[in-house]
């Protein structure tokens, strides 16, 4: 995500985070002096709004004002790590668009909330970046900032690809080529709230910023995956099971079991196709070889994987969500072990969720989703000229 912070306006390359609570960029590099940047006090109804905040003196070397007593101050976070840093506002600047056509205007906010991280958040994230963009539940996380701001609905739809996605903030219509509005095609899901956050962060509990929604089952090619299906609830008290949707996963994760349970059913379902297993590329656990596999609209022709949802709503996963490519001849399943301690007992990450249209409407609780736009020949780079 790409927005225009500061005065003088300057670029901010954003790593789309979807349960983050706040979103921070990185003030110790090439963070120009900012005329309107102002720090956020402890007493403010802008640090109220921050969930995880104390008082201190602000730290930062990136050119500003140092020195400020009875700074608010929060622990943004990447990748596992938190670290300390102030919150401060300033202004922020995105494109405004009908949906139809391309960009009508720029709209502004004079009192953009953000945290200034430390560059070692940096590390792991995307080249280039520098700093997240929060879309969590939070009222300090984007879509609860934007919809105040510009007085839009609490609600986003993000669209991702290898190459260029969009991210958008209200309501649609969001025409694609060629010449269709998504919205009017989706299925829906409820999303649920996990009342447990995730550890390592607050000794209070409340609940998280993240997005749930609720798999029943899971099959392949039109038969079930056996497992412990209790493990797709979430548990009330430590917050662990469920399934996540997640932008910081760049795979599906699956607790162990599940795992096992999935990658023995899609073989046996690849066997039965004659696909040709070949040596295992970590982290991935079945691979198999390309050169004989038909290529099709969605990828290449391989089981089918369907989440199967409340109401028998299905969540189609075809060969381009499911496969990796790794080598001109080598392809491996793209869910990975996600090991004893994954809090989340299925996680649809990023390589899952590319070329699928998803809409977050948070008020309403509901998820919105495509499934893979390559079957109806458009891609989400499509959409990029209403965002330009």
């Amino acid at each position: 995500m790409v927005d225009n912070t500061r005065t003088p306006q300057v670029p901010a390359d954003l790593v789309v985070d979807l349960g983050g609570e706040l979103p921070w960029v990185n003030c110790e590099q090439g963070f120009a002096s900012s005329k309107t940047y102002r720090h956020v006090s402890c007493d403010s109804d802008q640090c109220a709004r921050v969930k995880i905040s104390s008082c201190t003196k602000s730290t930062h070397n990136g050119g500003l004002s140092c020195g400020a007593d009875n700074v608010c101050y929060t622990l943004p976070g990447a990748l596992g790590i938190a670290a300390g840093a102030e919150v401060a506002s300033d202004v922020v600047s995105v494109h405004s668009t009908d949906g139809y056509t391309n960009v009508v205007s720029n709209v502004s906010s004079h009192r953009f909330i953000f945290a200034c991280g430390p560059s070692f958040l940096l590390k792991g994230l995307s080249k280039g970046a520098n700093g997240m963009a929060g879309l969590g539940r939070a009222s300090a996380a984007l879509p609860a900032q934007f919809a105040v701001a510009f007085r839009v609905p609490r609600k986003f739809s993000l669209c991702l690809s290898s190459d260029k996605g969009v991210l958008f903030f209200g309501d649609g219509p969001y025409k694609m080529e060629p010449g269709i509005d998504i919205t009017t095609s989706l299925d829906y899901t409820p999303l649920f709230v996990n009342p447990v956050d995730k550890a390592g962060i607050s000794t209070t509990p409340r609940p998280s910023g993240e997005y749930f929604i609720a798999v029943k089952s899971i099959n392949i090619g039109g038969k079930s995956v056996k497992f412990n299906k209790k493990l797709l609830a979430i548990n009330k008290v430590t917050g662990h099971g469920g399934t996540k949707i997640s932008t910081m996963n760049p795979y599906a994760a699956l607790e162990p079991s599940i795992y096992k349970a999935f990658t023995s059913a899609f073989i046996s379902k690849a066997k039965s196709m004659n696909m040709s297993r070949v040596a295992s590329v970590a982290p991935f656990g079945a691979c198999y070889d390309s050169t004989n596999i038909l290529k099709t609209r969605a990828g290449p022709l391989v089981p089918t994987i369907n989440l199967v949802l409340p109401e028998k709503v299905i969540w189609r996963i075809h060969g381009a969500n499911s496969m990796v490519q790794i080598s001109d001849n080598v392809i491996c399943l793209g869910f990975v072990d996600g090991g004893e301690f994954a809090r989340a007992s299925v996680v649809i990450g990023g390589h899952q969720l590319e070329e699928n249209l998803l809409q977050f409407d948070i008020p309403r609780s509901k998820l919105g989703f495509s499934s893979s736009l390559l079957l109806r020949e458009t891609l989400c780079e499509t959409l990029n000229s209403l965002a330009k």
